[in-house]
């Protein structure tokens, strides 16, 4: 009997046929014009992305990392800073901070959300400052495409005298009470690798932010620290710049965006509905929508997702673990300070979390099988 077909956990051929006259109108204009660096396409995406998401000024950049670190570089941070982000993330959120010399600080997640957790900020803070670090930054990540408690965070960072930059590289065009992702904090960040839920061909990033002087620093930095006279650079910058071709992919992309996500929460929805009764399915706060970057489920110990992923896999339904290691566990940051409470929560979820295959072209049948299949496997797994 042969194998049943392997199921596409993330779908861009779909998305890529959908899109496709208006994505090869655009790379031609490209072609045509000739301008494959700061060409016009790059300005008219930022222009869009900004009515899109509310936010003043949006300065797009080579990649979600640089933006990160370029947001960091612009709010002046350096040695003796804390910047505080999730242990429960990928490393990019953190990594930046040593690059401009501050000290990540980890901080755990909520048990529900997946996400920042409040209280350990608070403690968190508290534990930087008996270390003799300011508390500067707080980075609060939208994991998995919902946002972070954002009023709760900011109320804490704003008592501590911190900035905000909110890293949203997979919660881009999620909302809390109607107001988008994109417009929150001091600063906010997004990535457009592919996988991200408004991806390009390539890599790709942008910076937000509503303070016009920090908008036009950004600029500079992004483009080795420019002045007015291109050689004569008045500052230490970086060479990360969106290329035109992904500002035009990107531009055709956006404008199917607002379609997609609604798409994405029909089968976020469906599974939910379906899946409830079955596995620890994830929980949408009151007032806050998600973009559904990842669907992700909780099993009961490693064991069992293990034994789970195996019996998904035979049945031709991919799933994917983000992420397996908290990053105060990982070689790099083993040794830079956190919660002198613990992050047990992020070292629980490690252990349990379990993503299943979303995108906003996943048909009703094909979720049917992956909803089957589970079940069948969470059976089977407990026996």
């Amino acid at each position: 009997m042969n194998a049943p077909a392997t199921i596409a956990f993330i779908d861009l051929a779909a998305q890529q046929r959908h899109l496709r006259p208006q994505l090869d109108a655009a790379i031609a204009k490209v072609l045509d014009d000739g301008a494959y660096i700061m060409g016009p396409h790059v300005k008219a995406f930022e222009a869009e992305l900004a009515a899109f998401c509310g936010a003043k000024h949006v300065i797009s950049c080579g990649n979600g990392t640089d933006a990160l670190q370029l947001a960091l570089m612009a709010l002046g941070i350096g040695p003796g800073d804390a910047v505080f982000c999730p242990t429960f993330t990928f490393a990019a959120t953190a990594e930046v901070v040593p690059f401009v010399g501050a000290t990540p600080v980890f901080v755990d997640s909520d048990e529900v959300s997946f996400n920042m957790d409040p209280a350990s900020l608070e403690r968190a803070i508290a534990h930087a400052k008996a270390q003799g670090l300011r508390p500067a930054v707080v980075v609060p990540v939208d994991l998995f495409g919902l946002p972070a408690d954002i009023p709760a965070i900011t109320a804490i960072a704003r008592a501590h005298g911190c900035k905000i930059l909110c890293d949203s590289a997979q919660g881009f065009g999620g909302t809390i009470d109607g107001q988008m992702t994109g417009s929150f904090g001091d600063v906010s960040t997004t990535s457009f690798f592919p996988a991200k839920p408004l991806g390009c061909y390539g890599d790709g990033g942008a910076v937000f932010t509503d303070d016009p002087a920090l908008a036009k620093l950004l600029d500079s930095l992004r483009v080795h620290g420019k002045g007015s006279d291109k050689y004569d650079n008045v500052r230490i910058g970086m060479n990360s710049r969106l290329d035109t071709l992904q500002a035009a992919i990107l531009s055709v992309k956006l404008s199917a965006y607002a379609d997609e996500i609604a798409a994405r929460n029909r089968v976020a929805d469906r599974y939910t509905a379906r899946l409830a009764n079955i596995v620890d399915t994830p929980v949408v706060p009151a007032g806050y929508s998600s973009v559904w970057a990842q669907y992700t489920i909780k099993l009961n110990s490693a064991a069992e997702r293990s034994a789970v992923q195996e019996s998904l896999k035979a049945a031709g339904v991919p799933s994917t673990v983000y992420y397996p290691m908290p990053l105060h566990r990982q070689t790099a940051y083993k040794d830079f300070p956190g919660d002198p409470a613990g992050l047990a929560v992020s070292e629980s979820l490690s252990q349990r979390v379990l993503s299943l295959p979303m995108h906003p072209y996943l048909d009703e049948a094909t979720q049917d099988r992956v909803i089957e299949a589970l079940g069948n496997a969470v059976k089977t797994a407990r026996g």
